[in-house]
């Protein structure tokens, strides 16, 4: 029953408004469907709390709020190349993008042969014990299923890779730059997995929360208003990278008004002192929050990606 559940509220985020899209072979977004929805969690999630319902609210824009249960749902190609993507839609960690930044970015993975796993995420600011922790936890768990999976959807271990837009470029930095960070007591064998992230992809993503960047809603929503330096520094993803990190393809449009276009440059400038592979885009204009369509020349950012991806194994 609570499959079949997933799927309507899923069809009514995805019909909530009309954004422009479309790519080679994709899925309407109203067609698009899950081929099976998991909770994260086998009962409560770490700490406890959160919204008192059991639906999430639906935006005129198909976002969502009142996530009470967070969820990892899984869209298979109708040819799977072996590869999967974690997506994290973003919405500053106070409602989230699901439809613009989730499901479109499932369709446009689905296309190329990509198994997608869109991640529907606890709110910090809704009450949860864990608070800014909530999101992180689902986050690493949500790999920990991926993986477990692979088996099971014929996918290959070594090319697992992850997508965040906005704060969820946030949420997906900080996991794919901390692989043993531990962020709640492990509930079973699941929580045993350290998967291996082959490769991540950031769309106008918050980096750092440090001054003088430090006015966004991801900001606030993690911090709160009066955050020390130090707090900051430890929640920003530029401070973890590593020569162990896996490669980044980061993009951003110049005239970004929520994410300074700074934030891009910044993991640029970490990725290369350590070592790491890293390919960002500049786009000219866009602003905030353009999903998939937005430009760099007369190219679609997503493609530029997906020839990345090509380089990364990931369309074979």
């Amino acid at each position: 029953m609570h499959f079949y559940t997933r799927r309507r509220f899923l069809a009514a985020a995805a019909s909530a408004t009309t954004v422009p899209y479309g790519f080679a072979g994709a899925t309407p977004l109203a067609a698009l469907a899950p081929l099976i929805s998991l909770p994260l969690w086998p009962s409560t999630p770490p700490g406890g709390g959160g919204p008192h319902t059991n639906t999430p609210d639906i935006s005129r824009h198909g976002t969502l709020s009142a996530i009470a249960t967070p969820m990892l749902d899984i869209y298979r190609p109708a040819r799977p190349n072996g590869a999967a993507v974690l997506v994290a839609p973003g919405g500053g960690y106070k409602h989230i993008v699901m439809r613009k930044e989730g499901l479109a970015a499932a369709a446009w993975l689905n296309s190329l042969g990509i198994t997608a796993f869109v991640l529907t995420y606890r709110l910090p600011t809704e009450g949860w014990q864990s608070a800014a922790l909530a999101p992180f936890q689902d986050a690493q768990r949500a790999l920990r299923l991926m993986h477990s999976k692979a088996t099971t959807f014929g996918l290959a271990t070594n090319r697992l890779g992850v997508l965040g837009f906005s704060a969820g470029g946030h949420l997906m930095g900080m996991l794919a730059t901390r692989p043993d960070w531990q962020t709640y007591t492990p509930l079973d064998s699941l929580d045993t997995l350290t998967p291996h992230i082959a490769c991540s992809l950031l769309a106008y993503p918050v980096v750092t929360l440090m001054p003088p960047y430090d006015t966004t809603q991801t900001h606030r929503s993690l911090l709160g208003p009066h955050p020390t330096l130090a707090q900051a520094q430890a929640w920003s993803v530029q401070t973890y990278v590593t020569e162990a990190c896996p490669p980044f393809f980061l993009v951003q449009a110049a005239d970004d008004p929520i994410a300074n276009v700074a934030n891009t440059a910044i993991l640029q400038n970490a990725c290369l002192e350590h070592h790491v592979p890293v390919t960002r885009y500049v786009l000219e204009t866009g602003g905030h929050g353009f999903g998939l369509t937005q430009c760099f020349g007369h190219t679609p950012w997503a493609t530029l990606a997906e020839n990345w991806l090509h380089t990364q194994r990931f369309l074979l």
